[in-house]
């Protein structure tokens, strides 16, 4: 037989009038359907449905990933901005600052709800460690005469594990 496109169905409806006397037309599916008003099927709403879920369940991991990154640039800013906060104190001082933060003695704040902590502070280095509250991640650096921290490898810079 030929390939011909076959014609499309043909969908039978009655008029009838409701209790409002208003043009109710009711098509083959038995359900009332007034004259002019347009819906969604069923079938086409599980798919809108379906089709969210997929984009869903693609953006909720990235954005995950995202607050990580996050995170961990906020981490290491803080201790970048320790850094310069301490090369301060040492031109004032001839001492690096090893005491608690924040403290009115010391210009730096770290961003709200990290914490930042002095391990080690000399006249000649000094060393800290920056975590998140909810982040497994903790991000260091270390200056000077003072012994790295793992994972820091590289005096002045930050690391994180």
């Amino acid at each position: 037989m030929g390939g011909g496109v076959l014609p499309p169905p043909i969908l039978l409806t009655h008029q009838k009038k409701d209790l409002e006397g208003l043009a109710v037309t009711e098509t083959d599916f038995g359900g009332p359907m007034r004259a002019g008003q347009k819906g969604f099927t069923l079938i086409e709403l599980l798919i809108v449905v379906v089709i969210i879920g997929i984009l869903a369940a693609i953006a909720i991991p990235k954005f995950a990933n995202t607050k990580g990154k996050a995170v961990s640039a906020g981490l290491k800013s803080d201790l970048r901005n320790l850094a310069s906060a301490q090369e301060g104190y040492w031109v004032e001082m001839k001492t690096y600052y090893g005491g608690a933060i924040p403290n009115a003695a010391f210009t730096f704040r770290p961003t709200q709800g990290n914490t930042v902590v002095m391990v080690s502070a000399s006249s000649s280095g000094w060393s800290a460690s920056a975590t998140a509250p909810g982040s497994p991640q903790t991000c260091v650096i270390y200056y000077g005469s003072a012994p790295p921290i793992p994972p820091a490898t590289t005096d002045g810079a930050v690391a994180c594990s």
